[in-house]
Formats: structure tokens, sequence, C-alpha cells
């Protein structure tokens, strides 16, 4: 192209800073792979082919496309620009996810954010598969092989039908529930907030008798105000319970805790996901007021 604008061999090396030998060599080469003689030359001067005027018409926006093209890599290397895919539990839809979104879309606007609603087990696969950039799951440790980051605890509560005779009282044991009927979950989906389940009813306590098992709290909560059983959930759910669904605190104060999950360790990285974890980590500290059970990390 500066060969093309100079039509002076010798000019155009000097803009290039080179020598011109080189150059000449260069557009010989170039001549040789396209199979077109680009330039005329004679001992006074340079012109263009037709194949030459072509070539330059055409390289005018691509170099340009190029340009941009460099310049939006620089933004996605620093987690400007590019696409971000975050998975997340139903309890995360009314607490940290909303406000860390919002910030997220406010600062990096650049960033294309996909948002998808899955289980904790959903979210391990992909994030093992690549599909999926960050998660934010329940519960959860080393042997999901993934980087795992706490970002609130809570208690765990009983949900139980507000007409059922265990919703008066002040708190429930283990004891308690392992006689009534259970609204669970799928290990499979949600392996560590299972697990959680599982340890509140420790030997000789039973583990109650599961009638149905859901995979979303909503649906849990439905079931409970049905009369199905009784539902073991995160205490923040109290905000959007149904009236027919009474919170009940367990005397064993188990906890469960809400955490970031990063693909494997050497997996590619989005830039932008370390930003939206930190997001993350600010929305659970202003969701956790000076009242609340939640603990931050």
């Amino acid at each position: 192209m500066v060969v093309a604008d100079e039509l002076h061999f010798g000019r155009a090396a000097e803009r290039l800073h080179i020598s011109q030998p080189p150059l000449s060599h260069q557009i010989r080469q170039l001549e040789a792979e396209l199979g077109v003689e680009l330039f005329h030359r004679t001992t006074r001067r340079v012109r263009l082919t037709a194949a030459g005027e072509e070539l330059r018409r055409r390289l005018d926006g691509l170099l340009d496309a190029l340009d941009d093209a460099v310049s939006d890599l620089h933004e996605v290397r620093t987690g400007r620009a590019g696409k971000l895919t975050v998975g997340f539990v139903s309890s995360a839809s009314y607490s940290v996810m909303p406000r860390a979104v919002r910030r997220f879309r406010r600062e990096l606007p650049g960033v294309e954010l996909v948002l998808s609603p899955l289980t904790s087990g959903e979210q391990f696969d992909k994030l093992h598969d690549g599909t999926l950039d960050l998660g934010v799951v329940r519960d959860g440790d080393a042997s999901m092989g993934l980087p795992l980051h706490d970002l609130c605890t809570e208690h765990l509560v009983a949900c139980v039908p507000s007409d059922h005779r265990l919703a008066s009282y002040p708190e429930v044991t283990p004891e308690d529930l392992a006689s009534e009927p259970m609204i669970g979950f799928p290990s499979r989906d949600m392996p560590g907030f299972t697990a959680q389940l599982r340890s509140i009813f420790r030997s000789p306590v039973p583990f109650p008798r599961v009638t149905h098992r859901v995979v979303h709290q909503e649906t849990a909560l439905g079931f409970v105000a049905g009369g199905l059983g009784f539902t073991v959930l995160p205490e923040s759910v109290s905000r959007f319970k149904p009236d027919a669904v009474q919170v009940v605190p367990i005397s064993s104060r188990p906890t469960t805790t809400m955490k970031v999950a990063a693909p494997p360790e050497g997996a590619p990285a989005h830039a932008a996901a370390t930003v939206f974890q930190e997001y993350l980590r600010i929305a659970a500290q202003e969701t956790s007021g000076p009242r609340s059970t939640v603990e931050c990390h």
C-alpha cells in the first residue's frame, strides 16, 4: 500500500524505514504468490497495473477492518469487550445477581452478558466443558475440581405449611422433622446443597422420607404451601415465601454458602469474569444489611 501511494520504491522504503532492495524483493514475492503483476516499472516511473489498482481498492477497507479487529482484541483482552456467560442458582436471582448485573452493565457496556439460570450441578459440568465462564452455586467443595470462592453464608430453615403443628414452634429439631414427608432435591443437580441437608440428619436421626424432588426453590415452596410436606431452604426465602408457608429455625443451626465457581485451573479465562466476581462480592455486602443473618466473605 505504501508503494502504491508513493509510486516510487525509494520514497516508499524511506517511509517504511527499510532499505529499497528488501522492499523490491517483497513486492516481487507478493506478485509471484498472487500470480499477477502489480506494478509497471520503468527507469523513469512506477505505476499500478489494473490488478494493482484492484488490490489497492480492496485493501483500503480490509486494512481499516484489521485495525478495528486489533483494537477490539485489545478490548477483549482487558475485559471490556466480548461475551461473558454466567450461570446462577435460583436463590441468587433475588439476592446478589440483580445488583451485580446492573453494575456490570453500567461499567462494561461493551461486554455481551449472557445469563443462564442453572442448578449447581449443571454449572459444574458447563464450567468443566468450557461453555460457562463463571458460576454462582450453592455449597460444594474441592471435590468438584473447580476453584470455589465463598460469597455469603446463611442459616438453613425449615419451611412448613402454615397450618402444620410445627409452624407454631419457636424452632424445630432434626428429630421433629425426621418423621415428616419432605420435599427434597436431586443430588446430581445440587450435590453441595443436598450434602448440607444430609448433614442435618446425623445418626441416629433418620433422613426424612422424600416424597417429591424439585430443582427450584419456588417449586419447593409451592409444594409446601399445598400441604405436600416440608422442605429446608436458605433463610433468605422468607423474603418471598407465600403466606401459606411458615419459616421455622432449626435447632442445630445448619448453614449454606453461596459460592462463585470458576473454570478449572489452566483453562482460558475471560478477563471480565474477574470484574463480575468482584461485583458479586460487593452485591453480597450490600444485600446483607445490619440486621441480616447473611454472613459475607
